[in-house]
């Protein structure tokens, strides 16, 4: 299979890709994209990803897009080992939670990462120019910009995302009752499209979210990063602590949900 993936290290949805390669056992050729310098609004990459966002999988010459999408299509397309399950009721099941990932969590999660990474790219930057150079330009998330300007989200929305991730963690300590992973006893895209979300909530010094309430999390988590696939994905360089100076403002996170 000839795979060429434009990635970004820290990006969520890439690292839900590399995951499901890595558990494929599918090597590809690495295309970093530098969205720091919005490589990804760049006219030739609009070409193959007109949303303009990362990550973007082309096999054999033809771009597969939505990092959920190319999880599924990578299963269909080299079904083993199988991530979608081996049955109707199974693969039903896996669907719902990704769904549910995509809608809830995947936003969520997005909240402190630019009030505490990223914020640095606009500063200096006037109301106005925030909108033009940040807002503007952007085919799919334009309005995410929006409802953060320059300043990063304000308390409510830092309180909605918690609210979000801890309904998140209650859905899941309720089904990993029932088996070692999200879609019960076999590890399946419900695991991969919730991975690097639990990473990145774990890596903003958030876990406090489900280390009393919800031990099962915890464990899934713990069993999750002892996959080989999970540790080549998430290789060093892949996670905001190690590249966007986080540790010195997770003294900031009490004060945000206090």
């Amino acid at each position: 299979m000839m795979i060429t993936l434009y990635h970004a290290h820290h990006s969520t949805c890439s690292q839900k890709v590399r995951i499901a390669l890595a558990e494929k056992g599918l090597e590809f050729e690495s295309k970093l994209v530098d969205l720091a310098s919005k490589g990804q609004l760049e006219p030739e990459y609009l070409k193959i990803n007109p949303n303009g966002v990362v990550p973007t999988l082309v096999h054999d010459g033809q771009p597969i897009i939505d990092s959920s999408v190319i999880c599924e299509y990578l299963d269909e397309v080299c079904p083993e080992p199988p991530l979608s399950g081996r049955d109707a009721v199974s693969r039903a099941r896996v669907r719902a939670w990704m769904r549910f990932l995509e809608e809830v969590p995947t936003y969520a999660v997005r909240v402190p990462s630019f009030n505490r990474a990223f914020l640095n790219r606009f500063d200096g930057l006037s109301s106005e120019e925030f909108v033009q150079q940040q807002a503007g330009p952007r085919p799919l998330r334009k309005h995410f910009y929006l409802k953060m300007s320059e300043k990063g989200f304000d308390k409510d929305a830092v309180q909605e995302s918690v609210d979000q991730l801890t309904l998140t963690c209650q859905r899941m300590q309720r089904a990993l009752e029932k088996g070692p992973w999200l879609a019960g006893e076999s590890f399946s895209l419900a695991d991969v499209v919730a991975a690097p979300l639990i990473d990145r909530t774990h890596d903003l010094g958030m876990s406090w979210i489900w280390d009393e309430d919800y031990p099962l999390v915890a464990g899934w988590f713990d069993r999750l990063q002892q996959r080989p696939a999970y540790a080549k994905a998430m290789y060093p360089g892949a996670r905001l602590s190690e590249t966007h100076q986080l540790r010195a403002l997770l003294a900031e996170a009490e004060q945000e949900t206090a």
